[in-house]
């Protein structure tokens, strides 16, 4: 009987998963024919607005299929877009003098995820709109919720208008990590840590309940500028003073429509039907059925031959290739060996830089860094093959929202560092972490015994916590490992060692600040470093950019989806911000992969409103 019950269920769970995964599979195909069918049907009409749709992820890398919104669709779940910085940014100069756009809306609200749509990245693009306004083409802005990163963007915009019954969030920036201590205590799992540099405090999070008072004075320093940069910037487009935007923030009286209205943060209250009708008016459709003229971003940067492995970074330029610039994306936790396609694997770029440095088409390297840091190991092989490639060709580093700790190493050597204002970088330090389950096995009932043939042949078990004389070992490893890291700063940066240990400790420093103190060259964004790495590579104006990694094919993202189809499930409200932010916490520990147990890591968690 229970071998007649095991085969019928085992039947009806593969019969079910046949279906479900058959369902998958077809929708799957179908999505990747329409998207293969829609490839260049585009038809950009003179007059036309382009429609930037806010509701999107704004990543570094490549756009791709994204199978996480393939599988999400298939629940009936909202489908989050994803954008690249550099196509979006590139398609907005375009529009500027592209004589078919007659101007910009901008609508909607961001859907930031991982290390995508940081403020850094939203400065390249809010430069990119200027460059529009500048060009005399009238940018709208019509938002219903906007947060800060919404209205960051939208007040470059001539006309800044707000639905009736919307609201405007933008209280601040806060940093609220989730401390593991207690948890850890309650299930019996013992942490022993060395680390080195006071500030750096990342492993806090599976140390204590509480931040330090080290990591608060460091993190109020950082949110403080961050947030400085960010509301002035605000306060200067609505011609406001800064004190006066942050008063009115604080107070509580500029977040309901009739409250911003009154204080002067928007030009005016209407419905999407109205505005529409304008846009219909303006662009020579007034009393038709048919919507304004218009072509959404997506479709816009489709036509600019996006995407390929030898884009023309100069599309207007013809002739023959001279070179091309190879641009490297590190964009995620930096982890020992291959990695996967949300992380940096030490292993795989490596390999990476190793070929395009051998590649005699590749004339340059643009490290495109947005990253948190991780193994230091992985850190080191990364910058091994930097510094190899220095002795051939330009390599140019360009910092996203985060470079910092691991993501600040693989920067150190390099021809010039470009970073925004608000990028999050240095975090010079580095720690070590040792798990042990003793207690929690005891409560188990479960024990150990040892064989050895050396003092310290178990030293590493997580069956026991570590002796004294082996964790003043451990200390001592990761000491030496911070010593070669300020070596490394001040040899690749050209610094006096005792600036960098002024200015490492595992502090952390927002763009201008690293600018301030040497950490970076300049101000700029993706495609600065991009021209100025072809410059040094005497490229001329048709060179081409290949990217790296690539763009996923579509039999990829099926296997892909397939696999995630069987985990997805929705987590919404506060029980589902709980669980993501656990989860999120729990997941660096999978990450903690680094042969030493050492780490060049930054502790900062922002949460953004």
């Amino acid at each position: 009987m229970k071998t007649f019950l095991a085969s019928l269920l085992g039947t009806l769970a593969g019969f079910l998963l046949f279906i479900v995964g058959g369902g998958l599979l077809t929708f799957l195909f179908f999505v990747g024919l329409a998207a293969l069918g829609n490839k260049d049907q585009v038809v950009i009409t003179p007059g036309s607005y382009l429609v930037f749709d806010l509701a999107t992820n704004i990543m570094d890398a490549p756009a791709q299929f994204d199978d996480s919104a393939l599988v999400a669709a298939f629940l009936g779940q909202d489908i989050p877009a994803q954008q690249q910085t550099r196509l979006v940014t590139r398609a907005l100069y375009e529009a500027a003098s592209d004589d078919r756009i007659k101007g910009v809306l901008l609508t909607g609200s961001f859907a930031p995820a991982g290390y995508g749509t940081s403020f850094a990245t939203l400065q390249e693009v809010r430069r990119a709109l200027l460059a529009i306004k500048t060009a005399g083409k009238p940018i709208h802005a019509y938002l219903q919720y906007p947060d800060t990163r919404d209205f960051y963007i939208a007040t470059v915009a001539d006309d800044l208008a707000l639905d009736p019954n919307g609201a405007l969030l933008m209280p601040g920036l806060a940093s609220q990590p989730t401390f593991l201590a207690g948890t850890f205590e309650k299930f019996g799992i013992g942490v022993q840590v060395a680390r080195a540099g006071k500030y750096k405090s990342a492993i806090e999070t599976y140390t204590r309940r509480d931040f330090s008072p080290e990591n608060r004075e460091q993190l109020e320093s950082l949110l403080g500028e961050l947030w400085q940069e960010l509301r002035d910037t605000v306060a200067e487009s609505r011609n406001l003073e800064p004190a006066k935007l942050q008063a009115l923030m604080d107070s509580g009286d500029s977040y309901l429509a009739d409250d911003v209205l009154a204080t002067g943060l928007v030009d005016r209250l209407i419905y999407v039907d109205e505005i529409l009708d304008e846009l219909k008016a303006e662009t020579g459709g007034s009393g038709t059925e048919l919507a304004f003229k218009q072509v959404n971003l997506a479709a816009y940067i489709s036509q600019l031959g996006k995407g390929s492995a030898n884009e023309q970074e100069n599309p207007q330029e013809s002739g023959s290739v001279k070179g091309q610039v190879a641009v490297i994306y590190t964009e995620g936790n930096i982890v020992n060996g291959e990695g996967g396609p949300d992380n940096v694997g030490g292993a795989r770029y490596a390999r990476e830089i190793r070929r395009l440095r051998q590649d005699p088409d590749i004339k340059a390297i643009v490290l495109r860094v947005n990253s948190p840091g991780g193994s230091a190991t992985a850190s080191e092989h990364i910058q091994r093959e930097i510094r190899l490639a220095l002795k051939t060709m330009p390599v140019v580093v360009s910092m996203g929202g985060y470079a910092a700790s691991g993501g600040y190493w693989i920067s150190a050597y390099s021809n010039r560092i470009f970073a925004e204002e608000t990028t999050i970088t240095g975090s010079i330090g580095v720690w070590g972490v040792l798990f042990n389950m003793e207690k929690l096995g005891g409560d188990l009932g479960l024990s150990w015994d040892t064989v050895k043939t050396g003092k310290f042949a178990d030293a590493v078990s997580a069956s026991r916590a570590k002796t004294p004389e082996e964790m003043a070992l451990f200390q001592r490893s990761t000491d030496e490992v911070y010593k070669d890291f300020m070596g490394k700063v001040s040899e690749g940066r050209s610094l006096e060692i005792d600036t960098v240990r002024d200015i490492a400790q595992g502090r952390v420093w927002t763009g201008a600040q690293a600018l301030e103190i040497g950490l970076v060259d300049e101000i700029g964004g993706l495609s600065d470093a991009i021209a100025y790495a072809a410059a040094q590579a005497d490229l001329q104006s048709g060179f081409r950019v290949r990217e790296f990694p690539r763009k996923k094919e579509f039999a990829e993202v099926i296997t892909e989806a397939l696999n995630k189809f069987g985990a997805a499930s929705a987590h919404t409200g506060l029980v589902g911000e709980i669980t993501e932010r656990l989860n999120a916490s729990l997941e660096q520990l999978g990450q903690f992969n680094d042969p030493q147990g050492i780490y060049a890591r930054m502790p900062v968690e922002l949460i953004v409103q």
